[in-house]
C-alpha cells in the first residue's frame, strides 16, 4: 500500500499505539510500506486520546506522533463545516460521526488517498455524491 496518502481513522490509530488491541499487528503490517505522515483530523485525535486515556503512555504517544509529524492534522473544520454538516445530514440514519464526516470530506479533497479504518460504515458512505470512499481495512471489516 504505497500510492497516495493514508487518512487514518480512530480505530487504527488506537490499535497502532495499543499492543492489546485486536488489530495491532494488522495495522503495523499495513503501515510497513507507507511513507509518513498519516493524515487525520482533530476529531479523530480527540477520539483516540479519549480511548487511550487509560494507557500509561497512550496520550503522550499520540502527541509524540503529532510532534514528529508521523501523523499530521490536515483538515480545517472551520473551512469545511458546511460540507461536513451536509454529509452528517445525509448519513444521519447510519449515523455518521463528526470524525467520520471529516474523514469522508478529506477523501473528497485528497482524491488519491485511502481511509484506513475498522468502521464498516465506510462501505456505505460515498464521497462527491456516489463515489466509493477508498478504504483499507482488515478482511471482513470490523
Amino acid at each position: 500500500m504505497s500510492a497516495g496518502s493514508i487518512i487514518v481513522d480512530t480505530g487504527p490509530l488506537v490499535a497502532l499505539l495499543n499492543r492489546r488491541e485486536q488489530h495491532h499487528e494488522w495495522v503495523k503490517a499495513a503501515l510497513r510500506d507507507v511513507r509518513p505522515p498519516l493524515l487525520t483530523c482533530e476529531a479523530v485525535i480527540a477520539e483516540a486520546s479519549y480511548l487511550l486515556r487509560r494507557l500509561d503512555v497512550g496520550a503522550r504517544a499520540l502527541m509524540a506522533l503529532l510532534a514528529r509529524q508521523a501523523v499530521k492534522i490536515s483538515f480545517r473544520l472551520d473551512e469545511e463545516h458546511e460540507a461536513v454538516a451536509r454529509l452528517m445530514t445525509k448519513y444521519a440514519d447510519v449515523p455518521m460521526s463528526l470524525a467520520d464526516a471529516c474523514l469522508v470530506r478529506m477523501s473528497e479533497n485528497l482524491t488519491r488517498a485511502r481511509v484506513m479504518t475498522f468502521d464498516a460504515d465506510f462501505r456505505v458512505f460515498r464521497r462527491v455524491g456516489r463515489q466509493v470512499v477508498p478504504v483499507t481495512m482488515p478482511a471482513g471489516g470490523a
